[in-house]
C-alpha cells in the first residue's frame, strides 16, 4: 500500500511538472507570436519606405515624404544626455544602496521606497515637471538638453533598482575574499563586484533605453516637435516616437512613413542594445584574462 500511495505521488508531481512546463511553454509562445505579430505588421506596411535617401533626408511635406535624418540625430543626441547623466549616477546609487548601507535598514527602505514610487509615475507628469524645471525654472527652453535630462529622470528608478538587484546577488564570499586579500573596497568593486553583475546592469541598461527611446508625452513638453536638422544640445529636437505620434494623429496620410519610422525605431534599438551587451561581455572578458 505504501509503494503504490507513493507511485501515485510520484505521478501526480510529474503531471503537474508537465503541466507547468507546457504552461510557461504556452506564455513564452504567445508572448513570441505577439511580439513577431506586431514586427512583421510594421515590416510590411513600412519596409517599401526604408532606403537610404530615407534615413539620411529631411522630412518633407509634414512627413509624408522625405526622411527622418534629423529626427535620428535628435533621438541619438536626447538618448546619449539621459544616458550620460542616468548611466554614473545609477550605478552610484545602487553602489552606496548594496555595499554602504545596511540591510533592511531604514535609509535604504525609504530610498527603495522613493524609487519604486517613482518607477511608476505616468511619463506626462515626468513631462511636466522637466518643462517646469528644465524649460522654464533653469532656462533652457524647450530643447535636446531638456528632453534629454526629464528622460534621465525617468530611467533612473529602474537603471538603481537593476544595478542594485544584481550587485546583491552577488555572492558575499568575494566580497569577503577580496577583504581578505587585502584589496580595498574600491578596488574590488571595480574589478570584482561589477563585471560579476556586468548581466544586471546591461539588462537595466536595456530597459532603460527602450523605455527612453519609446517616449512620447515627456518630450512633447520638453524636447519640443521642431523637426529641422538641431545643431547643439539647446536647439529643439524631435524624437522619433514624437515623430511616429504626430504622422499618425496629426498628418493625414503620413502612416506609411509612420511605419517605416517605427522600423527604424527598433533597428535602432536592436542596435544599441547589440552594443551594450557586448561592451558588457568584453569588458568582464577583459576582467577574467587580467585576473
Amino acid at each position: 500500500m505504501h509503494s503504490l500511495a507513493a507511485y501515485k505521488s510520484a505521478r501526480r508531481i510529474a503531471l503537474r511538472d508537465r503541466t507547468l512546463h507546457l504552461l510557461v511553454l504556452a506564455a513564452a509562445a504567445a508572448t513570441a507570436a505577439t511580439f513577431g505579430w506586431l514586427l512583421l505588421d510594421i515590416v510590411w506596411h513600412g519596409a517599401d519606405r526604408i532606403g537610404w535617401e530615407f534615413l539620411t533626408a529631411a522630412p518633407r511635406n509634414a512627413g509624408r515624404s522625405g526622411g527622418i535624418a534629423p529626427i535620428l540625430l535628435a533621438t541619438v543626441l536626447i538618448i546619449t544626455v539621459a544616458l550620460a547623466v542616468s548611466a554614473p549616477l545609477g550605478l552610484a546609487t545602487a553602489i552606496l544602496l548594496s555595499e554602504f548601507t545596511r540591510p533592511g535598514g531604514r535609509i535604504g527602505h525609504w530610498i527603495g521606497l522613493s524609487l519604486d514610487i517613482l518607477a511608476g509615475v505616468p511619463s506626462i507628469v515626468f513631462g511636466l515637471f522637466g518643462n517646469a524645471f528644465f524649460c522654464v525654472w533653469l532656462g533652457l527652453g524647450f530643447s535636446i538638453l531638456s528632453g534629454g535630462l526629464t528622460l534621465a529622470c525617468m530611467v533612473l528608478p529602474i537603471l538603481i533598482r537593476t544595478a542594485e538587484s544584481g550587485l546583491r546577488t552577488v555572492p558575499n564570499d568575494w566580497r569577503l575574499g577580496a577583504a581578505a586579500l587585502g584589496i580595498s573596497k574600491a578596488s574590488a568593486l571595480v574589478n570584482v563586484l561589477i563585471p560579476a553583475a556586468a548581466p544586471a546592469l546591461v539588462a537595466g541598461l536595456m530597459i532603460g533605453i527602450g523605455r527612453a527611446m519609446a517616449e512620447t508625452a515627456a518630450l512633447i513638453f520638453t524636447s519640443g516637435y521642431v523637426d529641422r536638422m538641431p545643431t547643439s544640445l539647446l536647439d529643439s529636437g524631435r524624437a522619433i516616437s514624437v515623430h511616429i505620434y504626430d504622422l499618425t494623429m496629426n498628418v493625414a496620410g503620413g502612416d506609411r512613413s509612420a511605419y517605416a519610422s517605427a522600423l527604424a525605431l527598433i533597428a535602432l534599438l536592436i542596435l544599441i542594445n547589440g552594443a551594450a551587451l557586448w561592451l558588457a561581455e568584453s569588458t568582464l572578458k577583459r576582467r577574467i584574462t587580467a585576473s
